[in-house]
């Protein structure tokens, strides 16, 4: 895409962090902008300030583990600005611990948000923007977990694999039907977010998780990118219709290679960590 003046995007997950970031750079390219999050006080502080840019901007708490309240986004981005051009499907959570530790409720929730919210994002908008016959982009937020794995995070990277083999048969698919329609998958590593802080959004008792969260698993050599840099990342993807947009691809390009020449010499896996 080269045009954003005038058309319309949809972020999930924007009241905050990455998606936060995305909204904020979309609409600095001139873009209306819907904001999806289930943290509506965040949310509509988030939209307040796109709209006090000069930006026309809504606020549509949703919780995307729910196909009907993805629907109900989908209908009021539709009522409020027409056709959506781009569709961010980013909201997202996390939780670590042992697979056999965490329980089916851990499993569930983190699927829910992290690959669910992806499916529904797509059933939801994919139909309309073929509809329009217009040209579109759908990014869908993976990680660098997405493209590895590493101990302590069953629940959250085997959601971020789904996501990366949902979005690489999307591609496929739109190529097929919708060829003005492309897809980007946005890999993060290490970003300076909440996720870390999933469980405030937890349904139910939010509090801390039977396991150790993400922060603690994070290196302390590693530093965490801007969620501006990765909003840029992905705004260069859908200009440069761009399929895989990897974060700081030099530093996570050899422990990505090294667990697929683990799979190519048929080998014991490689974990994708940071020392």
């Amino acid at each position: 895409m080269q045009e954003f003046e005038g058309r319309t995007a949809v972020v999930t997950g924007a009241a905050s962090g990455i998606g936060n970031a995305i909204a904020r750079r979309l609409a600095a390219a001139g873009m209306s902008i819907v904001l999806a999050d289930i943290e509506s006080g965040p949310l509509g502080a988030a939209a307040a300030e796109i709209a006090a840019s000069g930006v026309p901007a809504l606020a549509v708490v949703t919780d995307v583990s729910d196909a009907g309240s993805v629907d109900a986004l989908a209908a009021a981005a539709r009522d409020a600005f027409g056709p959506v051009h781009v569709l961010v499907n980013n909201a997202g959570v996390g939780n670590r611990g042992r697979a056999w530790e965490l329980s089916v409720d851990d499993w569930r929730w983190v699927h829910g948000v992290c690959f669910w919210g992806v499916v529904h994002g797509i059933a939801s908008f994919v139909p309309g923007m073929i509809a329009s016959s217009e040209e579109g982009h759908i990014v869908n937020t993976s990680s660098m977990m997405g493209l590895g794995t590493a101990a302590e995070g069953g629940p959250y990277q085997s959601a971020k694999h789904a996501v990366t083999a949902l979005t690489e048969t999307l591609a496929f698919d739109l190529a097929e039907v919708a060829p003005q329609i492309k897809a980007t998958l946005l890999c993060p590593g290490y970003v300076d977010t909440r996720i870390a802080d999933s469980a405030r959004n937890r349904p139910g008792a939010p509090g801390p998780l039977p396991a150790a969260n993400i922060a603690a698993a994070q290196p302390g050599s590693a530093v965490p990118v801007p969620p501006e840099g990765i909003a840029e990342l992905a705004f260069d993807a859908i200009v440069r219709e761009r399929f895989y947009a990897l974060a700081d691809w030099d530093i996570w390009r050899p422990l990505v290679a090294s667990r697929f020449d683990a799979i190519l010499d048929a080998d014991s896996p490689a974990p994708v960590r940071l020392p």
